[in-house]
C-alpha cells in the first residue's frame, strides 16, 4: 500500500485534494464520455489508499470493508460529468499568496466543470483518504457516477444499492447564494422530476406565394406551446412547470412555406405522476391539432429525471452529523427547482441529498463565471465521514 496520504499532515492532504480537484477541472468530459476522468480517479485511489476498486462499464466504485459484518453498509455518490460551456483562462482566478493562478482552466474547448462535479469527485476522494486511515464498523461504498447532467447515470449506478444490499446512501451539491460552508437541507421532496419533451410536426412545404398548397405546422406548434403553458398553470397537487426551450418551423427561406417544425418543452413537477399526466395532455392536444390540419407528429423524451425525495431517517442523520461537527445547518424554505438523478438511489433505500453553501455572492451554477469553492472539500468529506460513523 502507498502510505503517502497517511504520512502527510492535514495541510498537505488538503492541498493534495485541492490539486486533484484542479486536475479534474482542467480535463472536463461531457456526459457519457468520462473515460479519462475515471482513469484519473482510479489512479488517485490506487496511489493513495488501499480501498478495493471495482470497474463497471462507464463508471467505478471503491469499497472500504467495515470491521463489523453486522453493522450494515452505506454509500456515497459523486457525479463526474461536465457541461458544454466554454471556459477561458480568465474565467478561473485563484488568488493564493498574492499570486493569481489560472493554470487549471479547462483545456478542452467548449467543455468545463460549471456545476461543481469536479468538487464532488474530489470530496469523495478526500473521504477515501479518511476511511483508509480509520477503523470503520460499516462497509462503505464510494460511487463515481457518469452522466448526471442528462439524467442517464443515476438509473444505471443505483442498481448497486440493491445488488450490495446497501441500507443508506448520501450525496451533496454545492449551492450558490447560501453562506459558505453552511449545510442546507430539505425534508421530503428536495428536487423535482423533469423531462425534455420534443414534438416533431411533419407537414408539406409549398411556395410561399401559395401556402394553401402545403401544410404549414407553425400554427399547430404555437397553439400547442400555449396549451402546454396553460395546462401547467392549472391547479395541481404539487408544483408543475412547463418551459418552452425551443420552437422551429421551416428553413427561414422567404420563398418557402414551412413544412416541418418542432416544439421542445421541459416539463417539471414535484410528482412524477403529474409530470406524466402533463406529458399525455400535451401530446393529446398536439395529435388533435395534427388531425385537424393533416399534419403527422412524433415525439421523443430525453433527459428524464425522477423526483429526489429525502427520507426522514436520512435527513435526521445529516443533521446529527452537522451538529456533532458544529457546522450550522439551515432548512430550505422551498425545493430547489433544478433536477437531480440522485432520486434513483433514494428509491432504493434511506438517504438524503443535502447541500453546502458556496457563498452568498458566489457565481451561479451553469454560468461561465462559476468554479467550485475549494473550501467546501473538507466540509463535505467531514460530513460524509461522520455519516459513516453514525
Amino acid at each position: 500500500m502507498n502510505m503517502e496520504a497517511k504520512g502527510q499532515n492535514v495541510q498537505n492532504v488538503e492541498q493534495l485534494i485541492r490539486n486533484f480537484r484542479h486536475q479534474l477541472h482542467q480535463h472536463p468530459e461531457l456526459s457519457g464520455c468520462e473515460k479519462k476522468t475515471i482513469q484519473r480517479i482510479r489512479q488517485f485511489l490506487s496511489n493513495h489508499t488501499s480501498l478495493d476498486i471495482f470497474d463497471r462499464e462507464g463508471w467505478l466504485y471503491a469499497v472500504k470493508t467495515g470491521s463489523d459484518p453486522d453493522a450494515g453498509s452505506i454509500a456515497f455518490r459523486a457525479d463526474m460529468d461536465a457541461l458544454p460551456i466554454h471556459e477561458e483562462k480568465t474565467d478561473i482566478v485563484e488568488i493564493s499568496n498574492d499570486i493569481v493562478n489560472t493554470s487549471y482552466a479547462s483545456v478542452n474547448p467548449g467543455v468545463s466543470h460549471k456545476c461543481g462535479h469536479d468538487g464532488h469527485c474530489a470530496a469523495l476522494c478526500a473521504l477515501a483518504l479518511k476511511l483508509d486511515a480509520a477503523d470503520i464498523r460499516k462497509t462503505v461504498y464510494l460511487i463515481f457516477q457518469p452522466a448526471e447532467e442528462i439524467g442517464g447515470g443515476g438509473k444505471h449506478c443505483a442498481k448497486l444499492i440493491r445488488e450490495k444490499q446497501i441500507s443508506e446512501v448520501y450525496a451533496f451539491h454545492n449551492l450558490s447564494g447560501w453562506p459558505e460552508g453552511e449545510i442546507v437541507y430539505r425534508r421530503g421532496l428536495t428536487q423535482p422530476a423533469s423531462e425534455g419533451l420534443t414534438i416533431l410536426f411533419h407537414g408539406k412545404t409549398s411556395h410561399a406565394s401559395a401556402p394553401e398548397d402545403g401544410i404549414n405546422p407553425s400554427e399547430a406548434i404555437a397553439r400547442t406551446a400555449l396549451f402546454a403553458q396553460s395546462e401547467a398553470a392549472k391547479p395541481h397537487r404539487g408544483m408543475v412547470l412547463c418551459t418552452v426551450v425551443g420552437m422551429t418551423a421551416g428553413t427561414g427561406d422567404f420563398g418557402i412555406s414551412a413544412g416541418e417544425g418542432s416544439l421542445k418543452l421541459t416539463l417539471r413537477a414535484e410528482y412524477e405522476e403529474e409530470m406524466r399526466e402533463m406529458e399525455e395532455a400535451v401530446l393529446s392536444f398536439a395529435e388533435e391539432q395534427a388531425g385537424q390540419t393533416g399534419l403527422h407528429i412524433a415525439h421523443e423524451i430525453a433527459d428524464y429525471f425522477p423526483e429526489t425525495r429525502n427520507s426522514d431517517a436520512g435527513i435526521r442523520r445529516v443533521l446529527q452529523a452537522a451538529e456533532e461537527l458544529k457546522i450550522p445547518a439551515k432548512e430550505m424554505p422551498s425545493l430547489w427547482r433544478a433536477s437531480e438523478d440522485f432520486g434513483y438511489y433514494l428509491k432504493e433505500c434511506d438517504g438524503a441529498m443535502f447541500y453546502i453553501g458556496s457563498g452568498e455572492d458566489w457565481p451561479a451554477l451553469h454560468t461561465k463565471e462559476y468554479d467550485f469553492n475549494d473550501n467546501l472539500l473538507e466540509t463535505a468529506a467531514a460530513v460524509f465521514f461522520k455519516l459513516a460513523e453514525i
